[in-house]
């Protein structure tokens, strides 16, 4: 199913994929990069298994879970930013996940809507 939710979660991802992998090769992984990995990827996964859920509250529950998921990918983002441990320009990324997460609050809004 194409839409621009899916299309902007899957772009996330590949872009923490991106700057994970490049950030590895440069330097030892820290437990910080795999939790924004491990979060910025749950996400689309999260919303593909909403799309095919068995109920509308099924579908609600998943956009939640992506929701939280794109929360920790922002607080991750921004922890890496504020350190300063990593010389990287996370703007792009954090505007991208800032994003997904009202594209996420609009869906679960309307889906609620759609529920009653």
């Amino acid at each position: 199913m194409e839409s621009p939710l899916v299309n902007k979660s899957f772009d996330l991802a590949a872009k923490v994929v991106l700057f994970y992998e490049a950030f590895s090769k440069q330097k030892k992984d820290t437990t910080i990069t795999k939790q924004l990995l491990r979060s910025a990827t749950s996400v689309g996964v999260n919303i593909n298994e909403a799309i095919y859920g068995n109920s509308k509250a099924d579908f609600i529950a998943k956009l939640h879970i992506s929701l939280k998921e794109t929360s920790e990918t922002v607080y991750w983002l921004m922890l890496l930013k504020r350190t300063g441990f990593i010389d990287y320009d996370f703007d792009d990324i954090l505007s991208l996940a800032e994003e997904v997460k009202r594209m996420l609050i609009s869906s679960i809004n309307t889906a609620k809507k759609n529920q009653e």
